[in-house]
């Protein structure tokens, strides 16, 4: 028997004076208290569709887990407030129900299954490779789709038909980013990425790419940056096998930190930054970028061309007072698409339906909510037009591949 999805009109009074869910989000755009679920308003016939999104919510990486869910939360409002959206005659509203898995994936997992067991979510968000995969080991027998925000490639290897890979995968960006540097500035090669899986996965794609030009890896080092506060000892330990480039990544204030303290110690030469540190987060701890001239990485969504991109930046500052990243830009053109997706299947509660018109509802997408260049989905993947950037003369330039 195929279960509800939906909350109807007729029942939100009832619901909103009973017991509710923790870490849900309302019209308002913020995270509601523990133990308290607020509702968007809706009126006789339309229907409140549960949104479900498990991730980082406090710990160490809560800065990253609020910037994923502030652009979906970001969207689901703005649709909301557009007076919802119609499906087969249905007028429905977007409640976006969080869950904090502390970027652990057993948590995810759990968050997962309760978000579709107790709030009948028939997509969750999950912005981490780690849940992706544990996710994934359920999510198509219970029948629910996740919307993964993780350049992780692997988590489209597994035949899962019911993962839909957000952000471009992190194996685009070695090539072009190899080519760069060496040109630039030379072929010997330091490693000093973040400790985790994720930089053991992008050095392990990174390094066969610079060998196959001619480099070499002369130092080989990772950087706890949950313990690590100090980078002056083993950036001083790599700068002595005299590096022309240094491969650094992790969260966005301790990389800039990290590769200051190379400019200071008198490093000369180019970075390449893994795509989880951010150009203009980065700019918000140095002040500038003129200690991280000659590095490559993620083009900042500040300097998108696209139609939409000027009014979500404008807006999204507005509203949650910070920079925007690319983890809150594509994860708000997502859920346009996902409802998009949902018009063109004539159902918000089949998962294989909706997926199958994603690419569809990519092209149906409004140029106006473009805040960066999607042109359809291709092997359950969104794709992207590249995003690469380098610091050249204190500025930010767009590198074409």
């Amino acid at each position: 028997m195929k279960r509800s999805w939906l909350i109807s009109g007729a029942v939100v009074v009832s619901m909103l004076l009973g017991a509710c869910a923790s870490g849900t989000t309302g019209g308002d755009g913020e995270a509601a208290p523990e133990g308290e679920e607020e509702l968007p308003e809706v009126s006789g016939g339309e229907e409140i569709l549960n949104i479900g999104y498990t991730g980082p919510l406090s710990g160490p990486a809560a800065f990253y887990g609020e910037n994923t869910v502030s652009g979906v939360r970001m969207a689901a409002d703005e649709i909301n407030e557009a007076g919802g959206f119609e499906v087969e005659g249905t007028t429905y509203k977007l409640n976006l129900v969080t869950y904090d898995d502390m970027y652990l994936p057993n948590e995810a997992a759990t968050n997962a299954r309760r978000l579709v067991q107790e709030h009948d979510t028939p997509i969750v968000f999950v912005p981490h490779s780690g849940g992706v995969f544990a996710t994934q080991v359920f999510n198509e027998q219970e029948d629910f789709l996740i919307a993964a925000y993780t350049s992780e490639p692997d988590i489209l290897t597994q035949g899962n038909e019911l993962t839909l890979r957000i952000p471009p995968a992190y194996d685009q960006y070695p090539e072009p980013f190899v080519k760069y540097q060496q040109e630039r500035f030379g072929k010997k090669l330091a490693l000093l990425p973040t400790a985790t899986q994720y930089g053991k996965d992008w050095t392990e794609e990174l390094v066969p790419v610079w060998e196959e030009h001619g480099g070499e890896v002369v130092y080989d080092g990772e950087v706890d940056f949950g313990k690590d506060t100090d980078f002056f000892p083993i950036v001083t330990n790599a700068l002595n096998q005299n590096p022309d480039v240094i491969f650094v990544g992790g969260p966005s204030e301790p990389t800039a930190l990290l590769m200051k303290a190379a400019r200071d110690l008198g490093f000369e030469g180019g970075f390449m930054v893994m795509d989880q540190a951010k150009f203009e987060e980065m700019d918000g701890v140095l002040g500038n970028y003129d200690d991280i001239e000659g590095a490559i990485g993620m083009l900042p969504i500040l300097n998108s061309d696209a139609l939409g991109a000027e009014s979500f930046i404008s807006s999204f500052e507005e509203q949650v007072d910070r920079v925007p990243t690319a983890e809150s830009a594509f994860n708000y053109q997502a859920m346009y698409v996902i409802v998009e997706a949902m018009k063109l299947a004539g159902t918000v509660e089949d998962p294989q339906a909706i997926m199958a018109q994603m690419d569809a509802g990519v092209k149906a997408l409004d140029e106006d909510k473009f805040v960066w260049h999607l042109t359809g989905v291709e092997n359950n993947g969104f794709d992207w037009m590249a995003s690469i950037a380098a610091i050249e003369d204190g500025e930010i330039v767009l590198i074409e591949e």
